[in-house]
């Protein structure tokens, strides 16, 4: 169990550090300040602050976030009445606001807060050493820090920084950022289980082994057996073949089968198998592969294994159009049920398993629900059309909606998950 815990933590972790650094990137290129680059969540363990971004460690490690200026309220550390202490140079412009009531500055200047604009004028008020004859006000850096409750000092967020400012193609890479990562990284981590493996697989549309009792046996079909054709349409390969039986929803199928240069059709009807909690379509044959050692094949890989798996999740959320079921989703109880699998069977199953998931995490993310980024490069695209920005607030009810029936659905499909996976 300590193993699994271990290996599905490495696993969630690159996942989450590959797809925010996508983000990361994207928006420094384009002048947005990263306020904070989170790994985990809750309490921090560790904070470190280079060119304008703190970078944190967290106490609970999954999970993680990039905070970009003008994406949260930048100054939710201030409220009025607050007493704080201005760090300030030698002309009197504040340098950091501590917030903390846990670190102590000895130079700072003790302020109560009335008043402050850190996005344009740039600037605090209120009343000094605790007298109330007077409201001071206090120029601020660009550049100044705003040390938390917590501790951690975050940059302020003025206006020409923000993430509203930058332009409408940043703003869309920015978002698109994320999901393109986990791209990458799926076609980097097939790549890999290439040469680990040593080579490619391919399978053919010949069988190699008939399971008994199965629906291909008491049909007649046999190894070594050829399927060229099921319902007329070739089936060059075992993912023709495999498409076609997993889309029969229940109905007979008719398969052409070439057995010793000669043809004959055999007719079989695919019966529900449960695997992995979910229903699949089967008949009971294994495909005849072999291994391609090619340097060729190894280099290429990881791009035409990313590439299939997209399109096989594209159909399964095709799919999910005409008939929605909760075991069709999978959260973190099924993520890690996977990666127990994955990690039995070795460090090439838990690469594959870190492939698949990346691919998973790409797609899902790119759906146009508010909240996800789909949903953020969907509001872009009305931006590009409408020739002007939605309305902020509008803008905010959107995405909180999008979040709350995001936080529903996970609480449904983790219900769901540890049913299939513990109670079944």
């Amino acid at each position: 169990m300590i193993t699994t815990i271990i290996t599905f933590i490495i696993v969630f972790g690159i996942l989450v550090f590959v797809h925010e650094f996508g983000h990361y990137y994207f928006a420094k290129r384009a002048g947005i300040l990263v306020r904070e680059f989170a790994i985990g969540m809750g309490p921090k363990l560790f904070a470190y602050r280079k060119n304008g971004t703190t970078y944190t460690w967290r106490i609970l490690p999954l999970g993680g976030y990039v905070s970009m200026a003008g994406l949260e309220d930048d100054t939710e550390e201030l409220k009025k009445g607050m007493p704080v202490s201005l760090i300030t140079d030698e002309n009197g412009v504040v340098q950091k606001i501590n917030t903390s009531k846990e670190l102590t500055l000895v130079e700072g200047i003790p302020l109560e807060l009335t008043d402050w604009d850190l996005t344009d004028g740039l600037w605090v008020e209120g009343y000094e050493n605790g007298t109330e004859d007077e409201i001071k006000r206090f120029k601020v850096d660009h550049d100044a820090l705003i040390i938390g409750k917590d501790g951690i000092e975050l940059q302020i967020a003025p206006r020409d920084v923000r993430f509203q400012s930058a332009s409408l193609v940043d703003r869309m890479l920015t978002n698109f950022a994320g999901p393109l990562n986990n791209f990458l990284l799926a076609i980097v981590a097939f790549g890999l289980v290439a040469f680990l493996q040593g080579g490619v697989p391919v399978t053919t549309n010949t069988i190699a082994q008939v399971q008994t009792d199965s629906v291909a046996q008491k049909a007649g079909l046999k190894a070594n057996d050829t399927i060229i054709a099921i319902d007329g349409a070739k089936t060059p390969t075992w993912d023709d073949v495999a498409q076609h039986i997993r889309s029969a929803d229940g109905k007979e199928l008719v398969l052409t089968v070439k057995r010793a240069d000669k043809k004959q059709n055999i007719k079989v009807t695919p019966v529900q198998k449960n695997v992995n909690g979910q229903k699949v379509a089967q008949i009971g044959i294994i495909a005849k592969g072999k291994m391609d050692r090619s340097i060729k094949a190894k280099l290429t890989y990881g791009f035409t294994q990313t590439w299939y798996v997209i399109k096989q999740l594209g159909n399964a959320l095709a799919s999910m159009l005409h008939g929605f079921s909760l075991n069709d989703l999978g959260g973190p109880v099924a993520m890690f049920s996977l990666t127990s699998q994955a990690k039995e069977n070795g460090l090439i199953s838990v690469v594959t398993l870190t492939a698949l998931l990346s691919v998973n995490l790409g797609i899902i993310n790119l759906l146009p629900i508010p909240a996800l980024d789909g949903g953020k490069l969907l509001l872009n695209i009305i931006e590009a059309i409408r020739r002007k920005p939605l309305d902020p607030e509008k803008e905010i009810i959107i995405t909180m909606i999008g979040f709350g029936f995001l936080m529903i659905l996970m609480l449904l499909v983790t219900w769901n998950d540890i049913q299939r996976y513990f109670f079944r």
